[in-house]
């Protein structure tokens, strides 16, 4: 008896204790945000343009509705306001239910915001919204506003959203000349000495109200589309430039963050004739003082396969395979040097040089540590060093033009 007593209160105090269905949310109720894109105003004002998921529409396409009309898979709405929050509360007075941001995985800066007022401020409002992702990718848009990318309807992707942070991962893997990072990312990178990091662009190419139109997603080749476009470098929270090509390539080189990427390379008197593709790479920094100034030395070893040659080239000859290592090294060290000039040029190391003299040296980090940017790193030297191997040469050894050139 005294035992079911127990097991009673027990019982009684559980359900006391159990929070239930307090904090609910009726999925009617939501309005679910995928994307989100912050631009500044003539005035000086905060716009924010939310990318709604319409769940009807993409889950069973663009259909016809009862009137045979179509509908896009998202939706888009605006709010401006002197601060993020007054703008994205002001959406609410246009829509009929509660905007959901814990579903959003885009962030779109405008170029103008960025380069004027910086992002520092925003960041500070993200970070402190619970329900707001840290994990949410952040791009900069390029030459274009961040409510022309977010309202940019794409063909293959349903959501925009989708389209963009796919691109990026893609090509940072196969091409390495963009950068995907997600808000903490930034955040960790400008809380960092010197208050710098690196954030992919992108922008919209063609017509921005054709971007925007069922019409755009109805013909094969779309008038307006999105495309990952350079990598942005900013200094205290603010852009202070943008990296395309070979410095955007070095760049990500030195990040380690290297992925994959081809190496073009120049051969019997013709550019680019030999494609070498990458397959393992490593790249390594290490920093010392001589003589009272900061040395610093980035070692890349490299190992890939060929992949194209658009000459003969008699590659079962050891001494040819030797030239086109060589070759290879040759170019992946000038896009490194090229990354570190433009990057001293900006007075901005964004390529973590500082990180290591504070790990590896600590008590001289301390005397350079607050002209670091300004003064030591511009005229630090940095000494480069580079190991390129070719592993296999694809399907067949010999080349299909040397064969064909023999038989001629």
């Amino acid at each position: 008896m005294k035992r079911k007593g127990v097991l009673l209160l027990l019982m009684m105090t559980m359900t006391l204790l159990l929070s239930s269905c307090w904090s609910k949310k009726e999925l009617t109720d939501l309005a679910i945000v995928s994307a989100m894109g912050v631009d500044k105003t003539e005035d000086g004002r905060y716009t924010v343009t939310l990318q709604i998921i319409n769940p009807g529409n993409v889950a069973g396409g663009m259909q016809g509705g009862g009137g045979g009309t179509q509908s896009p898979p998202i939706t888009i709405y605006r709010g401006s306001g002197d601060n993020l929050v007054e703008a994205s509360r002001r959406v609410s007075t246009k829509m009929s239910r509660r905007v959901y941001y814990a579903h959003a995985n885009l962030l779109v800066i405008g170029e103008k915001l960025a380069r004027e007022d910086g992002i520092n401020v925003l960041i500070d409002a993200f970070d402190r919204d619970p329900e707001f992702r840290a994990t949410a990718t952040m791009v900069i848009a390029n030459h274009t506003s961040a409510a022309d990318l977010v309202k940019t309807l794409t063909p293959v992707d349903k959501i925009p959203a989708n389209k963009v942070l796919k691109t990026l991962e893609f090509t940072e893997r196969k091409w390495g000349e963009n950068v995907k990072v997600s808000l903490q990312d930034v955040m960790m990178g400008l809380e960092s000495p010197g208050g710098k990091s690196v954030v992919g662009g992108f922008r919209m190419v063609g017509d921005h109200k054709q971007a925007r139109m069922l019409e755009n997603l109805q013909e094969s080749a779309p008038e307006a589309t999105l495309r990952a476009s350079g990598i942005a470098v900013l200094k205290q929270g603010k852009l202070v430039d943008w990296l395309y090509g070979k410095t955007a390539r070095g760049t990500v080189w030195i990040l380690d963050k290297i992925q994959g990427t081809d190496i073009n390379i120049d051969w019997g008197g013709r550019k680019e004739a030999v494609a070498y593709q990458t397959v393992r790479q490593k790249t390594s920094v290490s920093a010392q003082i001589k003589n009272g100034q900061p040395h610093i030395s980035v070692h890349t070893r490299v190992e890939g396969d060929i992949s194209e040659m658009e000459v003969p080239v008699d590659i079962t000859n050891p001494n040819v395979i030797t030239k086109i290592e060589q070759a290879v090294r040759q170019e992946i060290k000038k896009e490194l040097r090229m990354a570190i000039e433009r990057a001293q040029k900006d007075k901005t190391d964004i390529l973590g040089f500082g990180e290591v003299f504070h790990s590896s040296r600590p008590k001289e980090w301390k005397k350079i540590k607050s002209e670091w940017n300004d003064v030591y790193f511009p005229k630090s030297k940095v000494d480069i060093t580079v190991e390129a191997y070719v592993r296999r040469a694809g399907l067949r050894n010999k080349s299909f033009l040397s064969g064909v050139k023999e038989n001629q």
